[in-house]
């Protein structure tokens, strides 16, 4: 070696233990810098070998492959050939891999050692995989590999002194003993020899392990794994609406007696309607909605916590690179099904710019569960709660194709944008799948919460606010005959100039009186509806008449699935176009959001009206 001082990396995919292992070889001798000209950090740190010499130990940042697609991978790639400025070139490349993960890190590892360099590898966390059931035979795996494997446990500091020791080998060892070049093989050839060399390598494995990995073949089988993916959200969607309908009919029960508490202790008078009519009526017509959006959070904590949801977007990965997006996008548009605001934020993992804009403007179609409140209301007002097989009723179903069309419209959108204003090619994308394992009830009990405390906190700040200003709106002046109040007040009045522009589309007024407010949050619409329905009735109509019966009354089902399919598209959330903004530096994007968004909801809603007329149901 011509340098005075030898220099090591540690290179491997993304949690392999590498920090860990950096930290136990180096302790306190480590030093944190940014490379030069990108922003990824620069670790390294003085690790020392036996006989006492220093050697220059450098952590590689978490790399899949050496043809890069994110900075981290270049930064690797490029100090791997010597190619990165400031950063010499490393005499020694440690390779760790996870034990209880082996295949997987199989592929990268045998990247590594085609190059000819000398390389020791690191068998890291086999405490883990012997948690698991899993014992690996460390010599058979070296003799497949045709290097040095040494097993390691480096938050215990097991096998340290003896991986030192191998580095320490290299470093003794001429340059003509180094390993040559190994002939090139393709991706494809590598996964197959990573599976080969894993199995060989596996002495014991418990009969869960072999569950789990069976579980892996059916789940993320190309031809059996998205039926049962949407079987699942199937079944999710029957149980919002069969398992929420008794604690929803006792919050509706609770905020009617609660109303007629009010009009019983108070005298007719402006505060009673404003009361009762304003805030029990507007807030409460949302609140009811709670156990549902916990039904659905319920699934999709506990799909995430089993590990089943990194399966999914596997699965999604492939539909996804067939619209011009990568597998980097679902973990977004995931997030977006609770909220878009998220959903936006969490693109910033997006290394592609492109691939990152297309999906900042489509996670607005995801369906939030901030239009479940609208879906509901409506579905449960004119769709019948008939069974249609053993344990699939009508309402769920249509709830479920709601969401599916959602889904069908964001990737629609993705295909359109990445061949026009976005237009690019799909990077690529490998992900970890996490071992399978039971939720804590615990855990459970204290996502259901957090996620029950922000809605609460929501109906209470956000949509109390908006419900009482479009009531002051709608009572603001007042009409001599109670029945001529909506037309008589400054809300009617604007109304009625929205009507003329979405009457074509089979909207009355009373939904422009909802569509204004609900552009600060969507659920908003709900308690619009339930305040306009109740200004200018009778104590008595307002008490013997729900929201979906007023609906049903004023309402053609014409009318009610264009109002369906408006809310799948439109972009109605304040907090969403904010977000773009922040996220896109400028209003461009933002604008066009708007713009495309409710363009395709005003097209959606006017194609499903007209049909649903030509087919006799307006």
């Amino acid at each position: 070696m011509s340098r005075q001082t030898m220099i090591a990396a540690l290179v491997g995919n993304p949690n392999a233990g590498k920090s860990a292992l950096f930290n136990a070889l180096t302790g306190a001798r480590q030093k944190i810098a940014n490379y030069p000209g990108v922003t990824v950090e620069r670790k390294s740190g003085r690790m020392l070998l036996p006989s006492g010499e220093p050697v220059e130990l450098v952590d590689l940042p978490g790399s899949y492959s050496l043809n890069p697609s994110s900075p981290d991978e270049a930064v690797t790639r490029d100090v791997i050939l010597g190619r990165m400025a400031g950063q010499a070139q490393p005499d020694v490349l440690v390779i760790v891999l996870d034990a209880s993960n082996l295949e997987q890190h199989l592929v990268f590892a045998q990247e590594i050692i085609e190059l000819g360099r000398p390389v020791v590898v690191a068998l890291n966390m086999v405490d883990l995989a012997e948690r698991d059931g899993l014992v690996i035979d460390p010599a058979a795996l070296s003799s497949a590999l045709g290097v040095p494997v040494f097993p390691t446990v480096a938050v215990r500091r097991r096998g340290i002194a003896e991986l030192t020791a191998a580095v320490a080998a290299l470093r003794d060892a001429q340059a003509d003993d180094a390993p040559a070049h190994r002939p090139h093989v393709t991706a494809p050839e590598r996964r197959m020899l990573a599976r080969q060399m894993a199995r060989g390598a596996i002495l014991s494995e418990t009969a869960q392990h072999r569950i789990h990995a069976q579980l892996d073949r059916v789940f993320l089988h190309p031809w059996f794994g998205p039926p049962v993916l949407l079987a699942l959200l199937f079944v999710v969607f029957q149980a919002v609406f069969s398992w929420a309908k008794p604690l929803q009919d006792a919050l509706d029960a609770g905020a009617s007696s609660l109303g007629d508490v009010v009009r019983g202790a108070l005298p007719a008078s402006l505060l009673r309607d404003f009361l009762t009519d304003g805030v029990i009526a507007g807030v409460g017509s949302v609140v009811v909605f709670l156990p549902q959006i916990l039904i659905l959070f319920f699934f999709i904590l506990t799909m995430e916590a089993t590990g089943y949801m990194a399966r999914a977007a596997f699965l999604m990965d492939r539909a996804m690179a067939g619209v011009g997006l990568s597998g980097r996008s679902f973990i977004p548009l995931l997030s977006s099904f609770a909220c878009a605001v998220p959903g936006i934020m969490a693109t910033r993992s997006i290394t592609d710019p492109k691939d990152r804009l297309t999906t900042i403007l489509i996670a607005p179609l995801m369906t939030c569960s901030a239009r479940l409140p609208v879906y509901t209301v409506i579905i449960a007002a004119f769709v019948p709660n008939t069974q249609v097989l053993p344990g699939v009723g009508q309402q769920g179903l249509v709830l479920f194709g709601l969401y599916v069309l959602g889904v069908l419209g964001a990737m629609g959108a993705a295909l359109l944008l990445r061949r026009t204003v976005t237009k690019g090619e799909a990077s690529g994308f490998i992900m970890e799948m996490p071992k399978y394992q039971l939720p804590t009830v615990k855990d459970l009990a204290l996502g259901l919460w957090q996620r029950a405390y922000v809605f609460l906190r929501r109906a209470g700040t956000m949509i109390l606010g908006v419900t009482v200003v479009l009531w002051l709106l709608l009572n603001l002046p007042r009409a001599e005959n109670p029945q001529d109040q909506v037309n008589a007040s400054i809300a009617g009045h604007i109304a009625n100039g929205l009507a003329v522009v979405i009457e074509p589309i089979g909207f009355n007024r009373d939904i422009a009186l909802a569509l204004i407010p609900a552009m600060a949050a969507r659920e908003v619409a709900v308690s619009a509806l339930a305040t306009t329905y109740a200004v200018g009735q009778s104590d008595d109509a307002a008490q013997g008449q729900a929201l979906g019966e007023q609906l049903k009354a004023h309402w053609s089902l014409a009318t009610a699935l264009a109002f369906l399919a408006w809310f799948v598209f439109a972009p109605q959330c304040m907090s969403t176009i904010a977000v773009t903004r922040r996220e896109t530096n400028g209003w461009t994007w933002p604008a066009f959001m708007l713009a495309y968004l409710f363009g395709l909801a005003y097209v959606a809603a006017g194609v499903t009206y007209w049909t649903a007329v030509a087919f006799g149901l307006g």
